[in-house]
């Protein structure tokens, strides 16, 4: 058309891969790592097909050709077709080959096609799944699992491969194509649209890195291990309380489940499908209690078998001992048997529902301890409020340990001490970004998080800039309920914080503004009183008649996905829910995610990738740059000479944040959004404009 050729490229690369500490590194920033082929197949015309190889043992690009042929066509290309984009760019353009047109990934445009729904978007289960004509060839696999290094594969075996899955990607791209063209499917453009932008944005990211503190993360991992050993053993003393002489290892699941709940169960490996056909609350305590048997404390003596040694020796003939002992049977080497006391152990406490039921006895996930913590203060159980807590805080600062500073430590390259962030677009229900390597999204909301002083400036003298929404899930929900007393409070920028510490605080339970802050929001997104504290229960249902409109909109979200099977979001985006029914007492199955999705997916899944790419736009001409974003919040690595600047630009960025949104996805906010800005030494230490 006008002249223009259209040229729409299926490109694929094949790059080694480096073994490091159990984990696969597969990027370029990792030292060894290399690009070994790149294919291209044109679209329109699947015959024409180029097989690039750059870096094989059985063939090098020493000349050049091969990738002057690359960037030829990458120069032609009108349109650039990946499965995992991300991956994919980030090869071409860290080996210095040029491309900045419309990608189209696959990957993505099944995820969105998926509405929500868990499926796997690999290209073969894509493949499979539609039934393409073209299946995701596994000729590496048996090759890795040899230990190959892809450039050590049979070249024409490789090459093949790649053929095979450019053919298949092809295949799929036209497939999904024809999907979108369906009426049902047309509102979701603008968000493919989006996505596909936010894809190279975070490709880009990736590749900046953020910079790591080396000394301040072993600070961190001996500040976290002190604390630990100070928990476990406080944990061991109130063990000894509760069991008596009975061991408990405090990280089994099994045994943790018999201090906390009092039972041991009869038949662990019949155990969890006895409760496969429980419905009511008395078959539940009914399977229970003929399944299980109550614990009772214990009273060591010493064993009088091996005498406390915990051994024996076997007699010879003539009366002399064998030289090698063997363990005591009677204690099981441990030098003593227990005795068991009429006393019941643990603390006592029933599980309320077969949700409750795992593997090892009854789950103590994070949400069933906080179940506990607030029924032993309802009780008065200060003491067992206090040991929960800790369980909790032990089960958090391991995880700690092992996500965020070993993780940071594998993943960190040693070479440059920078960690590639790294956010998928493809795993979350809602469309918000997931973290991996490690997975920083799922660090504590706040500003205490002490791993986040170990990310710091690359150059002498910058600083590290958040750039954060307010309240942003609340003036979601506000827009998207039309929710009058939510808009209202908006507008005079009244204190929501401190009116949920009051509410709480007048039903009978003194609360910070601080303490207050997570329970604000959280029946936007489902949550209930269910399993709080009397007075936390106590403001999720005030939220209820306070936000009238809210209340509402989740009706009418509820009768949306009951009449259609879907929920389509103002964005365009869609949330599938084929299963969902009317019980008989008029409430709807899946209400909470029924909830939870549309504010969730247009907050995080649709206004932050916006205003994510149009910051980096902005910091285009600068050396400051994005390293990294989690849930409402944007952070950037500020250049010496680039503060005020950097801060400028946020600034400037309030001026047009709800007309961006209006741009991309054509919908009139009249709930005004807000970015505020924090900057300082490091990730932790920020302190607000």
């Amino acid at each position: 058309m006008n002249g223009v050729s259209i040229l729409r490229n299926v490109l694929d690369v094949e790059n080694t891969t480096t073994k490091r500490d159990g984990k696969t590194i597969m990027d370029p920033f990792e030292l060894g790592n290399s690009l070994t082929q790149v294919g291209v197949l044109d679209v329109d015309n699947w015959k024409n097909e180029n097989i690039i190889t750059l870096d094989h043992v059985e063939h090098k690009d020493t000349s050049g050709n091969g990738r002057a042929v690359l960037q030829s066509i990458l120069d032609m290309t009108t349109l650039l077709i990946m499965h995992n984009a991300q991956h994919d760019l980030m090869w071409l353009w860290e080996c210095g080959y040029k491309y900045d047109g419309p990608i189209y990934d696959t990957m993505l445009a099944e995820y969105l096609l998926a509405r929500g729904q868990k499926i796997p978007v690999g290209l073969e289960a894509c493949a499979e799944r539609r039934e393409l004509d073209f299946q995701k060839d596994d000729t590496l696999k048996r090759y890795f699992k040899e230990g190959y290094n892809t450039n050590e594969i049979p070249l024409n075996e490789l090459s093949f491969y790649l053929r095979h899955d450019l053919l298949t990607t092809r295949e799929l791209f036209l497939s999904q194509e024809h999907d979108y063209a369906q009426p049902e499917s047309t509102s979701l453009l603008p968000v493919r649209e989006v996505t596909f932008a936010t894809c190279k944005a975070l490709t880009r990211m990736y590749m900046s890195g953020f910079s790591v503190d080396n000394n301040a993360l072993e600070v961190v991992r001996k500040e976290f291990q002190t604390e630990k050993a100070q928990i476990e053993e406080r944990l061991q003393r109130k063990v000894r309380e509760l069991m008596g002489d009975t061991p408990i290892n405090l990280n089994s699941p099994e045994q943790m489940s018999q201090v906390v709940f009092s039972v041991a169960i009869d038949n662990k490996k019949e155990w969890a499908a006895l409760f496969d056909y429980v419905e009511t609350q008395e078959e539940f305590k009914a399977a229970v209690a003929a399944n299980s048997t109550t614990i009772l404390r214990t009273k060591a003596f010493t064993c009088p078998t091996c005498k406390g040694k915990g051994k024996t020796y076997k007699v010879k003939k003539d009366g002399s001992l064998f030289k090698k002992p063997n363990n005591c049977k009677d204690c099981d080497a441990r030098g003593y048997q227990l005795k068991k006391i009429n006393k019941v152990a643990g603390l006592c406490f029933a599980a309320p529902s077969k949700k409750w039921v795992s593997a090892n006895g009854f789950s103590t996930s994070k949400d069933n301890l906080d179940t506990l913590i607030a029924t032993a203060k309802n009780n008065g159980m200060d003491s067992a409020v206090d040991f929960l807590t800790d369980v909790k805080r032990l089960s958090a600062i391991s995880s700690y340990l092992s996500s965020f500073v070993d993780g940071i430590n594998i993943y960190r390259k040693s070479t440059t001490g920078m960690l590639h962030v790294g956010l998928t677009q493809h795993i979350t229900s809602t469309g918000r970004f997931s973290g991996r390597n490690p997975n920083m999204q799922n660090m504590p909301r706040g500003g205490t998080f002490p791993v986040k002083r170990v990310f710091i400036s690359r150059w002498p003298g910058g600083k590290i800039c958040e750039a954060d929404f307010a309240q942003l899930e609340f003036r979601a929900a506000a827009f998207l309920a039309q929710d009058h007393t939510a808009m209202e409070e908006i507008a005079t920028g009244f204190d929501v914080h401190s009116y949920t510490a009051k509410v709480i605080t007048d039903a009978g339970e003194p609360t910070s503004r601080q303490e207050a802050k997570p329970h604000t929001f959280a029946p936007l997104f489902g949550a209930t009183g269910y399993g709080r504290s009397k007075a936390v229960a106590a403001y999720y249902e005030h939220f209820t008649e306070k936000y009238k409109g809210v209340a509402a909109w989740h009706k009418k979200l509820a009768s949306e996905a009951i009449r259609l099977n879907k929920i389509t979001n103002v964005s365009g985006r869609q949330y599938a829910f084929p299963d969902v029914t009317r019980r008989s007492n008029g409430s709807v199955t899946h209400f909470t995610m029924i909830k939870n999705y549309p504010v969730q997916g247009f907050a995080t899944g649709d206004v932050v990738p916006v205003v994510l790419c149009e910051i980096e736009r902005r910091l285009m001409d600068m050396h400051s740059c994005l390293v990294n974003s989690v849930h409402d919040s944007v952070v950037i690595d500020v250049h010496p000479e680039e503060i005020e600047a950097v801060i400028q630009t946020i600034t400037d960025m309030n001026e047009d944040l709800n007309s961006l949104v209006e741009k991309a996805y054509g919908v009139t906010m009249n709930v005004p959004l807000l970015l505020e800005a924090k900057i300082g030494d490091n990730w932790l230490d920020i302190a607000d404009v």
